[in-house]
């Protein structure tokens, strides 16, 4: 019995130290690399064949490669290799339930925020994960046993180390002539990390990625203002002529004089809005002032990232770089700001957040900010309530609304929350009555989390309310709030389990609008009743206050809410128009269904072309604005 327990550790010895070794890793490579794209990129749709083929041909290469090595190099190779991959499909993963896209080198320089991911990491963490893992701690038990040895390999003939040679040049052929042709196919989706994917595999994509942040300069369109500018003025014309009919005649300069807040609100998304949960409105405060006022019910988060990149839309009108890359790494770059337009009209300006300057690098991008007040924690005297390390949205207000009734009138002044933030625990709400809703079968998930905590948000935007009327500044303030991003995964399943009971008709396509889709709405005084359905974004917002203020606008990529236009495009590659989605191919919001862009009706057809055109001319303009910092 012995013996053949002998026999067979040294016939699993033999394999070890064999090309089989490396056969079996690109193997299980394979799989692995399989088992990431049926839980991110094709969560809702097929895998691609070209994607499952271009991966094959990538996992053949490092094959050859690694067999070209010698014995000892080989087998160390395969198990770095493997562990690496491992830990980079990994973290591709667990990223992609935080934010539905996959992790860039870029934001290495963001590593300093990692705790964002890391309080919500328990959350993000699924069981089939340890699939990545599996075999290299069954490896590595076996070489700590000695199970498994490196042998030293007799020397090879000549025949042998031609017959290595041969197969690592197969291996550069093969990247040479197939894998660059993956790695350009993604360059052709740029912008749409979903699509680059599917088209070079996540190998291509993140050798494309490398390249791209080396030379993303000479990527750019624009390299000189002047010709940025003359295709930017021909795009706002054209909007112009399709879009600038003024649907609300009245509103223009209707604002001019009175005082202005923008509220960002921390992951209120829009499917929580006038919805109850056991008997009780998740959002009774909000319900009321959007139900009084303005409400946007087709709001739309510009990227599918950071609260950052919510505030750079808003206050630039352009569209974010990657997850936090405007505020991280193009923050000394000259923009035509929101406070601009306010101060030049001799409004009293702020910014007011319940963090520390350091966070997200604000102290240093909004001293760049023509403001005459910032408010980060370091000015805020009462901090003695903090929810998951921030001020607690309701001291926020209360000091908020005593800073603004001491400044200059007219003030514009730009508040942002963060009580309702991931993980959504709470932590250090020192009065837990203060939510009052019962979740009941989400009690203790991250659902029921999310749910409690756009509960207290909503609470403590109701004091906010209270205060500024008791200030006597609330009647004549105009008032426009939203949710900065969404707070929950595409997929969260209890989510969907919460959207099904409402609507069980539930495409696709609704659950992807569902993930964009962010609460908004705005109060004029003397507007009231009205509910605006087209897709607005944060891009639209500084162009809006230039029209309501009569206010000199400067660039904005933008345009205002209360005209016409009716589609509108995030950061990377979608659109959302009345009627049509477009991520990748076309979709009929109505049913769910593929439009078929050759066969559609002729009309049709024109404007959803037109569309992707004008889509691609305001990312190209903006991006080029951003990297090679063409408004200095």
């Amino acid at each position: 019995m012995a013996i053949k327990k002998e026999e067979k550790v040294v016939k699993i010895n033999k394999i070890f130290n064999s090309v089989w070794f490396v056969i079996i890793i690109g193997v299980l490579i394979l799989l692995k690399t399989i088992l990431f794209y049926y839980n991110t990129v094709a969560i809702s749709d097929r895998l691609y064949s070209d994607t499952v083929i271009g991966t094959i041909f990538f996992v053949i290469m490092i094959v050859c490669f690694l067999c070209a090595l010698p014995n000892r190099g080989r087998i160390v190779g395969a198990i770095v290799i493997n562990v690496l991959i491992s830990l980079l499909l990994f973290c591709d993963n667990v990223y992609y339930n935080y934010s539905n896209s996959v992790l860039s080198v870029a934001q290495l320089i963001n590593i300093q925020y990692g705790e964002e991911i890391m309080g919500t990491l328990p959350m993000l963490l699924k069981l089939y994960q340890i699939l990545y893992f599996v075999d290299i701690f069954v490896l590595f038990i076996l070489l700590a046993l000695k199970k498994l040895k490196i042998e030293k390999k007799e020397k090879k003939t000549k025949k042998q180390l031609i017959l290595k040679l041969a197969v690592g040049i197969v291996g550069v052929i093969m990247f040479l002539v197939i894998g660059v042709d993956y790695v350009e196919k993604g360059k052709e989706k740029s912008y749409n990390k979903d699509q680059q994917i599917k088209e070079a595999t996540i190998f291509g994509y993140h050798i494309y990625d490398i390249e791209n942040v080396i030379t993303i300069k000479q990527t750019t369109k624009y390299k000189e203002k002047d010709d940025m500018l003359a295709d930017y003025k021909e795009l706002k014309e054209e909007y112009e002529e399709q879009y600038g009919l003024e649907k609300y005649p009245g509103f223009k300069g209707i604002l001019e004089g009175k005082n202005v807040i923008i509220l960002q609100l921390e992951s209120i998304q829009e499917f929580v809005i006038n919805k109850a949960i056991n008997g009780k409105e998740i959002t009774p405060n909000l319900n009321k002032f959007l139900n009084e006022n303005i409400t946007f019910s087709n709001m739309n988060m510009q990227s599918y990232s950071t609260t950052a990149d919510s505030e750079f839309s808003t206050v630039t009108s352009l569209y974010p770089m990657e997850n936090g890359m405007s505020f991280a790494r193009y923050y000394t770059n000259t923009y035509n700001a929101i406070f601009d337009n306010f101060n030049n009209a001799g409004y009293d300006t702020s910014y007011m957040h319940g963090n520390y300057a350091y966070f997200w690098n604000r102290g240093n991008v909004y001293s760049r900010f023509n403001l005459d007040h910032l408010e980060l924690k370091e000015q805020f005297q009462d901090t003695s309530e903090n929810i998951n390390e921030y001020l607690s949205d309701e001291l926020l207000y209360k000091q908020a609304v005593q800073k603004l009734s001491s400044y200059d009138k007219p003030f514009f002044t730009y508040i942002v929350s963060a009580s309702s933030h991931t993980p959504f625990t709470l932590e250090g709400l020192q009065d837990r009555t203060k939510v009052n809703i019962d979740v009941g079968k989400y009690k203790d998930t991250y659902f029921g989390n999310y749910l409690e905590a756009v509960n207290y948000a909503d609470y403590a935007f109701g004091v906010f309310v209270e205060e500024l009327k008791n200030a006597g500044l609330y009647n004549d303030t105009a008032i426009l709030l939203f949710g900065d991003h969404n707070g929950l995964g595409m997929y969260d399943e209890d989510m969907l389990d919460f959207l099904k009971e409402l609507n069980p008709d539930l495409t696709d396509v609704d659950i992807k609008l569902n993930y964009t889709k962010v609460a908004c709405g705005m109060k004029i005084p003397g507007i009231s009743g009205l509910t605006i359905e087209k897709p607005v974004t944060k891009l639209d917002i500084k162009p809006t206050f230039s029209y309501l203020c009569n206010l000199e606008d400067g660039l904005s990529l933008g345009t205002n809410m209360f005209e016409s236009k009716d589609f509108v495009s995030l950061n990377n590659e979608r659109i959302i128009s009345t009627r049509y989605y477009y991520d990748e191919m076309w979709y009929d919001i109505l049913t769910g269904e593929i439009v078929d862009i050759e066969n559609v009706d002729e009309e049709i057809k024109n404007v959803l072309l037109k569309y992707e055109e004008q889509m691609r001319e305001e990312i190209e303009i903006s991006n080029s604005i951003s990297i090679n910092n063409l408004l200095k």
